[in-house]
């Protein structure tokens, strides 16, 4: 297969990018000119430039059998509104139409589970209400319903994936919290019950290449997530045991952890400085997250197999052998 990839030098579009080098596919992948790239075999070529440029996406996609769109802006506390949706919605536009010029057989979008919001009657499946609950989020569902109605109206073969909270060796968002965990400084906040939905990489790799393959996959979102979710509470105790580290014996109450929240981004932001700690990171405490596979599972055949003990054991084992942990 040719495909072409955006978002190759992040966490999940570089495994995508090792897997299809990997069993022979020819790639292109889209990269900014100041990103760390991988080794260059000579079935990989970078394409330089991004989501705002028509003339680097034009030569990203021509010729290419399928487009794999990973790329976005992530939550971050620094960036306006504005920019989310410029990279996020009409990065995705343009990605489309130049797609749908070059005649690619196959286009594959990224989206989050996050669109659904805060689950309160779990789990939700596809046809959950999208109810985002923050900019990132708005903007993934409005890119999401872009790329299905331009399916809709303009006949390119588009598949929406929505990924659960990925994990796995290499990943760097839930590091702080193996690391606080494993030096025993880690308190719950808020009850410890709201759910969380986690995907080990290898089974969301999966979950992309059956999108790619699979004729039931075109027209459709699909949720990729791991065997089950599970609360807070048992997503912390089974960092702990695989890390040897602990929780301290008492909860923190919300309320004030919003509010400190909100003061670090209040007093971060004008300066242009990430923040310790913002709102959207306490939503990890409160929010939950709870999915069914269902639809995966019967549409695709997608079956994960990575349960939480093992994917956590493989991460903490990776971290100790780089010296992260």
């Amino acid at each position: 297969m040719k495909v072409a990839l955006t978002g190759a030098t992040g966490y999940t579009g570089g495994r995508l990018l090792a897997v299809f080098v990997g069993r022979g596919d020819t790639v292109r992948a889209l990269t900014r000119p100041s990103s760390e790239r991988a080794p260059h075999p000579p079935s990989l070529t970078w394409i330089e430039g991004d989501l705002g440029d028509e003339a680097a996406l034009g030569r990203l996609v021509e010729g290419m059998d399928a487009v794999v769109h990973v790329a976005a802006v992530y939550r971050t506390a620094g960036h306006p509104d504005a920019y989310y949706r410029a990279v996020n919605v009409e990065g995705t536009a343009r990605l489309l139409e130049a797609a749908a010029r070059t005649g690619a057989r196959r286009f594959v979008h990224t989206s989050t589970v996050g669109v659904h919001g805060d689950v309160e009657h779990p789990p939700a499946d596809e046809s959950a209400p999208l109810a985002p609950g923050d900019i990132y989020q708005a903007t993934k569902a409005e890119a999401e319903t872009l790329a299905l109605d331009f399916h809709r109206r303009r006949g390119l073969p588009v598949t929406v994936i929505r990924p659960g909270a990925i994990y796995g060796p290499g990943e760097t968002r839930l590091l702080k919290l193996f690391r606080a965990i494993a030096r025993g400084r880690y308190a719950l906040v808020g009850s410890g019950r709201a759910c969380y939905h986690p995907v080990y990489i290898d089974d969301l790799v999966e979950g992309y290449l059956l999108a790619l393959e699979r004729p039931e996959a075109v027209g459709e979102a699909f949720i990729i997530a791991g065997p089950r979710y599970i609360s807070q509470q048992e997503l912390a105790e089974t960092i702990a045991r695989a890390t040897g580290g602990r929780i301290l014996p008492f909860h923190v109450p919300v309320t004030p952890v919003r509010w400190l929240a909100a003061l670090c981004e209040s007093v971060c932001v004008p300066l242009g400085l990430e923040p310790p700690l913002h709102r959207r990171r306490v939503d990890f405490w409160t929010k939950s997250r709870a999915f069914s596979i269902e639809k995966a599972r019967r549409r695709l055949g997608y079956e994960p197999n990575v349960d939480l003990e093992t994917g956590v054991a493989r991460t903490v084992a990776w971290y100790r052998q780089a010296g992260w942990l």
